[in-house]
C-alpha cells in the first residue's frame, strides 16, 4: 500500500470539489474533514455521518477512478490512526478517571483536547504561518470577522493582534453588518474570517463578498474545504472535535497564539516598543487592580 495514497485522494478530492454535484460535494467534504472516521466505517455509517446516500459514497468513489467504496476507503484504513492514541495516558489524568464519574468525564475531555491542541498545530508548518504573517503586515487594512462562539477567537486575536498589527480591525462595529463594513475595502486588504462547522451564514457572506472585491481571505476553520464559491488564499484549519455537544476550541487557540507570535518576531522593536507603550499607558491610568497593603 502506497502510504501517499490517502493524502494524494484528499489532494484531489480539495482539487475537483467545486466542479461535483452537491451531493457528492457534501460527501467529499466529510471525506476530508473525517478521515479517520471513513477509513473505520463501514458504508451504511458514513452514508448516515455525511447526510448522503450509500449510492453518492459508490460514485465518488467510481468517480476517483476506484472500482468500489471499499477501494476507496482502503489508504485511509491503512492510515488509520485515533485522534488520541499519540496522547499517553499521563498518571494526573488515570487519577481523575480513577476517582469519579465526573472524574471520567474530566479526564476525557482533558485528553481531546490535548490531542486537538497536538494535531492543529502539528498540521501546519512555520513556513505556512509566516506566510500568513506576511499577508497581514502587507495590507493596508486587516479586518476580522466572526460570531457566535468564533467571536471568542476573533476578539482575542483583536485584542493582542492589534500591538502588533495597527490595522488590524475587527468588525462589524456599532452594530453593522461584516458587509458594511467592508464596502470600501480593496485588493490592498485582508479579511480574517473565523468559523467552525456549521459554518455561520454572515461569515460566509462577508467571505463571499470580499472576494468579489478582490480582498484576499484568510480562514481559520476547522476545514480545508469551507465553500466552493471562493478560494482563500490561505486557511489555518483546527480540529474542534470534542467529547461534548459543543465544539472544543482549545487547538484554535493555540494555532492562533502560534499566529501571534510570529507577528510578533516579525514586527521587530516596533512592535515591542509599541507593546510597551500600551502597558504603561495601562499602568498610567490604574487598568489594574493592585492590592491594598493591610496596616
Amino acid at each position: 500500500m502506497d502510504p501517499t495514497q490517502k493524502s494524494q485522494t484528499i489532494l484531489l478530492l480539495k482539487q475537483m470539489i467545486s466542479e461535483l454535484s452537491p451531493q457528492l460535494r457534501t460527501a467529499a467534504k466529510y471525506i476530508i474533514d473525517s478521515p479517520g472516521d471513513f477509513g473505520l466505517d463501514p458504508i451504511r455509517e458514513t452514508a448516515k455521518k455525511a447526510g448522503v446516500s450509500t449510492y453518492t459514497l459508490v460514485q465518488i468513489a467510481k468517480r476517483l477512478g476506484h472500482a468500489s467504496f471499499e477501494e476507496l476507503r482502503e489508504p485511509f484504513r491503512h492510515a488509520l490512526v485515533s485522534t488520541t492514541d499519540s496522547i499517553a495516558e499521563q498518571d494526573w489524568l488515570k487519577e481523575h478517571r480513577s476517582a469519579s464519574e465526573t472524574g471520567v468525564v474530566y479526564a476525557d475531555a482533558s485528553r481531546n483536547a490535548l490531542a486537538i491542541v497536538k494535531s492543529s498545530l502539528e498540521r501546519h508548518s512555520a513556513e505556512k504561518l509566516e506566510k500568513v504573517a506576511d499577508t497581514l503586515l502587507q495590507a493596508d487594512t486587516v479586518y476580522l470577522t466572526a460570531v457566535r462562539a468564533s467571536y471568542s477567537i476573533a476578539y482575542y486575536l483583536n485584542y493582542v493582534g492589534r500591538m502588533c498589527l495597527t490595522s488590524l480591525q475587527l468588525i462589524p462595529r456599532h452594530m453593522n453588518s461584516a458587509i458594511d463594513e467592508l464596502k470600501d475595502a480593496g485588493p490592498n486588504d485582508v479579511l480574517v474570517a473565523i468559523t467552525i462547522t456549521p459554518y455561520s451564514r454572515e461569515t460566509i457572506e462577508a467571505c463571499r463578498f470580499a472576494k468579489s472585491r478582490g480582498v484576499k481571505l484568510v480562514l481559520i476553520t476547522d476545514s480545508d474545504v469551507v465553500s466552493a464559491d471562493f478560494d482563500p488564499e490561505h486557511i489555518l484549519s483546527a480540529s474542534v472535535i470534542s467529547t461534548h455537544r459543543f465544539g472544543c476550541f482549545a487547538g484554535m487557540m493555540a494555532l492562533t497564539e502560534g499566529l501571534v507570535a510570529v507577528l510578533y518576531q516579525k514586527g521587530g522593536e516596533e512592535t515591542q516598543e509599541r507593546i510597551r507603550s500600551y502597558e504603561n499607558l495601562r499602568r498610567d491610568f490604574n487598568a489594574y487592580w493592585i492590592a491594598q497593603k493591610k496596616h
